[in-house]
């Protein structure tokens, strides 16, 4: 067995062991070395003596394994029979304020020098450490001199620690991968169950991504992870990354590990958490002199993960919060050194796409390792992919940030205030798109105050006032210019006029299919999923899948019989449309699907502003509190009232009649389409009956909407399906959704507005919507008793 380390991994082994102080880890000229462009320019400097970017490797075979660690050395020069490791910083720190390097940078050189002194059998090496001012361009050195035998009692110390890692690495996996040969489906194959995942065994083992509209009754989790677990057995890839954009679906995905560890896997699965919501403190401030858990981390580190390691298998939130409570660790920083050991990490789509979260001990090379992505709910990838690679800048957070510098720091106040007035005379002469050109000033402008924020940042004193703001602006500006860096066809420049009078500047991406594929380039293969993946060739256009790639349409267990699809021919959210009218008749058909039956149902509304208009008159005209009850989504509702909401539709609330009882009360849940309580929500058997959607989920007509429907009508795509139908079906299959969950569910599916009539509607409609009915307001309530009286027979 083969156990790779980078040698970036290897020096944070070191930190973690204590074998190197933690001196420059987190500090400001860590977080802000930046510079590969200056790296390439220094390294172009250098005479033919000098050979740049210098693969390195390592390897130590013992009896059952091999470690091999893996670097690239910025530069080795050989001259006057002397050999010299050059490692290159870059800063925006004073180069006479650093003193000495960073110990980390150093130990990263002497990996290298031990290496290179190994190779070519040298008595003798030197090390260099180039620090490199970004302003300035000065440049400064720092020299030592190593044998051979010095830097291999140094290394080889480290490497003899790492092996009882490396050990434990070796057991587990080898038990890991016999578990898994014999691990059996632990259910009956549902129909098409055992086809998909045929697919997704397959797609993995060719090396390619699948897309998969698996309608909901599939088994879609399941027939993912266990073909994904198989190919692991078989050495296909070595670690599965899933991945989810809402807290439901990684549990469901933890419970179906669960049910495969039931089944004889053996499998380390760690769920990762958000930093602010795993922190025991009451407040989140990650430095030693505030956080008890942040002093002295390394020193107790190794401990607490390597004891959990050996004990237990599954690491969710409360079990790591536990762990480092008992050892005094960071959580969220333990979790992460948890994932470099666990056969499965559960975690947030950043983790994986977005450039400041994701997780740099995997993918900071940008190579490709030896894992396999699980992409659930795959259609939150799209808009959460244009935000992460979108950016924008408030021209009154730099008025406010120069308010709060004001008379402590005149060179950074001179830079904000250009900023500004480039800005300014951006918002006299362009409102909503601009040009690359228009934006130049404002961009020249950008670039100095970021390279003047960030030498203010590394030689202010900690406690200077400013501090905080300067550094909570630096980040913004950090994000638009990395933005700005990746800007090409796939975006749009535009500035808007918010309501609060505030000016902005936005880069928008557009289509994020070209940096999401680089990030599934990084692992082996891709496994894309979800119920409403419809159309299928824009969700895989779009979230970054090729012509090899291929997709599925899952076949479901579910009957036609299961549920009834009604499309009203008399009602529509249209603006033009709306009116007291409208939302009585709108209201009346609520009434009349909901009375046929009691039982619990949803109405999606597509605003708060609807769905109040509708539920003010319904509660007026149709309400009849002895036999229904109204429940109402408020525009912004904590946890405990989410979660007092839908308690109320389960079986074991208190006003709810025990199984093979007769409901005689409704509830009446009122929602916003597209919003907390339309997705992401699992309400099986009597606890959900009709969903009854009003409107086809357009969203609201905005500046940035029509810029998406210019720029794909400008790409030959239809830019009102891009911008507008596809986005707002989605929101509509996703409530529609909520009805039929299990092959014993019964239930109505409502769609309130005469557009769903149209072809360019019904052409959307999923593979399982084949007979829907057409109804009127007077004839709904007849279509509803008889497929109560059909499904109840």
């Amino acid at each position: 067995m083969e156990i790779v380390l980078s040698v970036r991994e290897f020096v944070e082994f070191m930190l973690r062991s204590g074998d190197i102080d933690n001196r420059g880890i987190g500090s400001p000229e860590d977080a802000m070395l930046e510079g590969a462009r200056i790296h390439r320019m220094i390294q172009k400097r250098m005479g033919s003596e000098y050979q740049a970017e210098v693969p390195l490797s390592f390897e130590a075979a013992y009896p059952d394994y091999t470690i091999r660690i893996d670097g690239r050395a910025d530069g080795i020069i050989h001259k006057d029979g002397k050999v010299v490791v050059d490692e290159i910083k870059t800063t925006y720190r004073e180069l006479e304020m650093l003193g000495q390097p960073p110990i980390v940078h150093l130990a990263q050189a002497r990996c290298y020098a031990y290496m290179v002194a190994r190779d070519e059998e040298l008595e003798e090496i030197d090390v260099r450490m180039t620090y490199c001012n970004i302003k300035s361009l000065q440049i400064q050195y720092f020299y030592e001199n190593h044998t051979r035998a010095e830097l291999t009692a140094w290394f080889e110390g480290i490497l003899e620690q790492y092996r009882k890692w490396a050990e434990f690495t070796c057991k587990w996996k080898r038990q890991r991968q016999e578990s898994i040969r014999p691990l059996a489906f632990p259910y009956r194959f549902r129909e098409g169950q055992r086809e998909l995942a045929g697919q997704v065994y397959q797609t993995i083992r060719k090396k390619r991504k699948l897309f998969i509209q698996a309608p909901t009754g599939v088994g879609k989790t399941l027939s993912c992870v266990y073909p994904s677990m198989k190919a692991i057995g078989e050495d296909a890839a070595d670690k599965l990354f899933y991945l989810t954009a809402k807290t439901i679906t990684a549990s469901v995905a933890r419970e179906t590990f669960s049910l495969l560890r039931g089944e004889g896997l053996h499998a380390k699965v760690l769920s990762i958490t958000a930093k602010e919501k795993i922190c025991p403190l009451e407040e989140m401030e990650c430095n030693p002199d505030a956080c008890p858990y942040a002093k002295g981390h390394f020193d107790r580190i190794n401990d607490a993960v390597y004891e959990l390691l050996t004990t237990e298998d599954e690491f969710d939130r409360d079990r790591i919060l536990q762990a480092a409570k008992e050892h005094m660790v960071c959580p969220f920083e333990m979790s992460l050194d948890m994932s470099l050991f666990s056969d499965v990490v559960i975690c947030d789509y950043n983790y994986l796409f977005d450039p400041y979260v994701k997780l740099k001990r995997f993918f900071a090379q940008g190579v490709r390792g030896p894992y396999l992505f699980l992409v659930d709910e795959a259609h939150n990838l799209l808009e959460r992919g244009q935000k992460m690679y979108s950016a924008e800048i408030v021209k009154e957070d730099i008025l406010a940030l120069r308010k709060e510098i004001r008379g402590s720091r005149t060179k950074l106040g001179r830079y904000l205030d250009r900023a500004n007035r480039k800005l300014l005379e951006l918002k006299k002469t362009a409102l909503g798109e601009v040009s690359p050109v228009d934006t130049e000033p404002v961009h020249q402008a950008f670039l100095k105050l970021y390279g003047e924020m960030a030498e203010f940042l590394e030689n202010a004193p900690t406690e200077h006032p400013a501090r905080e703001a300067v550094l909570d602006f630096y980040f913004l500006l950090k994000r638009y210019m990395d933005v700005l860096e990746r800007y090409d066809e796939n975006y749009l420049t535009y500035t808007e006029m918010r309501q609060d009078g505030s000016f902005v500047l936005h880069l928008l991406c557009v289509d994020p299919s070209d940096q999401l594929k680089a990030c599934f380039e990084q692992g082996v293969s891709s496994i894309l999923f979800s119920a409403t993946l419809l159309p299928i060739q824009y969700y895989k256009g779009l979230l970054g899948g090729t012509e090899e790639d291929y997709e599925v349409y899952a076949k479901t267990s579910f009957l036609a019989k299961q549920f009834r699809l009604m499309l009203a021919r008399d009602v529509t959210s249209k603006y033009t449309e709306r009116g007291l009218s409208m939302y009585r008749r709108i209201a009346s058909y609520i009434k009349e699907i909901t009375r046929i039956k009691p039982g619990n149902y949803m109405i999606f509304c597509p605003s708060h502003l609807f769905l109040q208009e509708v539920c003010a008159v319904y509660e007026q005209s149709f309400y009849e509190p002895e036999r229904e009850e109204m429940l109402v989504q408020e525009s912004e509702m904590k946890e405990e009232l989410r979660e007092a909401f839908l308690s109320r539709f389960l079986p074991d609330s208190p006003d709810l009649l025990p199984d093979n009882a007769i409901q005689t009360k409704s509830i009446l849940g009122f929602c916003v389409l597209g919003g907390i309580f339309s997705e992401g929500i699992d309400l099986k058997g009597e606890s959900l009956i009709g969903a009854i959607v009003v409107g086809t989920g357009l969203p609201q007509v905005s500046m940035e909407r029509d810029l998406l429907r210019g720029y794909f009508d400008r790409h030959d795509k239809d830019g009102f399906d891009y911008a507008y139908r596809f986005p707002g079906m989605n929101k509509v299959l996703q409530a529609a959704g909520r009805v039929i969950r299990t092959v014993d569910d019964r239930g109505i599916i409502a769609l309130l507005d005469y557009r769903f009539c149209q072809s360019s509607y019904t052409r959307l409609f999923p593979r399982e919507w084949k007979d829907p009915r057409f109804v009127t307001v007077e004839s709904v309530a007849a279509e509803t008793e008889r497929f109560w009286s059909d499904a109840d027979a």
